[in-house]
């Protein structure tokens, strides 16, 4: 049992990240955006992050650090596919180019690195007061980082925000058919900028787990393709925040599997494990494209650049 416990506390670790692109990447694509430059805008937040905990010793402005870069990369995506209509896809591949090229350029001289003990004590583990103590699942949920709250609190708020609030549901109605909510006053242009620029913070944010806290130093393509996880996550919990819980954290598993079956009796290719995440989203993707229904569609506006005067 102890076994067990400890690989789903380390589960929740290792999918924090892809939790916190995966809302990101909800909260984006809910708006009508594509961005597949997930991959680019966590490298970002990554790199930025740790340079500013390098420099300030201060966990805070390293997370606010990262969150300004991740957003600054949405911002090229948003002003390419929102002002000039852009073809979304290839405007997200170029961001996610982009971002491997400025971390490998910004973290060049960083490449050995680890965070300051001041980062690493703030985002010590510790044990929620009652939580902490229910049986078996206080051990799994409740005795975790800050970071790791964070990423529950984020994923509860943003439901909220999408099925209990007026903004909300322009939000949807905005990815839906932003002809029809255009129609009804609400400003296009200003809830996609918000919208994407929210995605590639908390991105950015997905990516300084990694570099601050999961790792934590600084090596070369840290985020080693969670940002196309994500993308394909985004699918698999049907553009849901509360699904996208259940999803990181099964592919959180997934990454660490091969570490825990070392040293034991089972004899597994580390190649097969290396290649399993990548493997079951394959076949996430096409269980969600055969059982094909409303609920599960995604923004019927999804990709499509809107223009004012052909509606």
């Amino acid at each position: 049992m102890e076994l067990v416990t400890s690989f789903l506390a380390a589960a929740i670790v290792a999918g924090t990240p892809l939790l916190f692109a995966t809302l990101g990447e909800i909260i984006t694509e809910r708006a009508g955006n594509l961005n597949l430059g997930v991959e680019g805008m966590m490298l970002m937040g990554a790199v930025i992050g740790f340079q500013m905990g390098l420099v300030t010793g201060s966990p805070i402005m390293a997370l606010l650090a990262a969150m300004l870069a991740g957003a600054l990369g949405a911002s090229i995506f948003a002003v390419l596919t929102i002002s000039l209509r852009a073809n979304q896809v290839v405007s997200g591949l170029a961001l996610t180019i982009f971002g491997t090229g400025f971390s490998g350029f910004v973290g060049k001289e960083l490449v050995g690195q680890v965070a300051p003990d001041s980062i690493k004590m703030f985002f010590k583990p510790f044990s929620l007061p009652g939580l902490g103590n229910i049986p078996f699942l206080g051990k799994v949920f409740f005795n975790q980082d800050l970071f790791v709250y964070l990423g529950y609190l984020t994923a509860v708020i943003l439901g909220i925000y999408l099925y209990k609030t007026r903004k909300g549901l322009n939000l949807r109605a905005v990815g839906e058919n932003p002809g029809a909510a255009d129609a009804a006053s609400i400003n296009i242009n200003l809830y996609k900028y918000v919208h994407v620029l929210l995605g590639g913070a908390l991105c950015g944010l997905g990516g300084a787990y990694l570099s601050l806290v999961y790792v934590p130093a600084w090596q070369e393509n840290i985020t080693a393709g969670r940002g196309w996880i994500a993308v394909a996550l985004v699918i698999f919990a049907t553009w849901n925040p509360y699904k996208a819980l259940f999803g990181s954290y099964l592919f959180g598993g997934l990454d660490i599997i091969g570490f825990r079956i070392q040293g034991t009796d089972i004899q597994v290719s580390q190649y097969f494990i290396d290649m399993l995440p990548y493997l079951v989203t394959i076949i996430v993707l096409v269980m969600v494209s055969l059982r094909k229904s409303k609920r599960n569609a995604p923004p019927r506006g999804l990709g499509v650049p809107y223009f004012r005067e052909e509606r």
